[in-house]
């Protein structure tokens, strides 16, 4: 089992930035890619990245490259996404998950955490 805590979450000017942090325990945090998700009220949980394992690769939905960076600290137990430039759009509930393929599906993702929420106004 993995557990996961976001935090970082809050509320933000659009244009505005934010740093969501996701710590991880139990089983080996390096074993897994790690994603982040986001869900909007009466919407569908959606993808906005993930980074695999050794942390030496990372990929984006479209609308988030350029401004999001996900980064992660195997030794730290934590992952990281920098969200830069931040719309009212993207106002949602963010999500980290683990799991063992480098994927974009939220059914790769087997351990998730309870989610943080983001809120841009405009």
């Amino acid at each position: 089992q993995v557990q996961l805590v976001e935090s970082g979450g809050g509320l933000v000017q659009a244009g505005g930035s934010l740093r969501l942090s996701c710590a991880a325990s139990g089983r080996t945090f390096s074993g897994y890619a790690m994603g982040w998700f986001r869900q909007a009220p009466g919407k569908e949980r959606e993808f906005v990245g993930t980074i695999r394992r050794d942390g030496g690769k990372a990929y984006y939905t479209d609308s988030a490259k350029g401004r999001f960076t996900i980064s992660r600290d195997n030794a730290k137990n934590t992952v990281y996404l920098q969200m830069n430039s931040l719309t009212p759009e993207e106002t949602a509930v963010y999500y980290c998950a683990g799991g063992l393929r480098f994927s974009t599906s939220v059914r790769e993702y087997d351990y998730w955490g309870q989610g943080t929420q983001v809120t841009v106004s405009s």
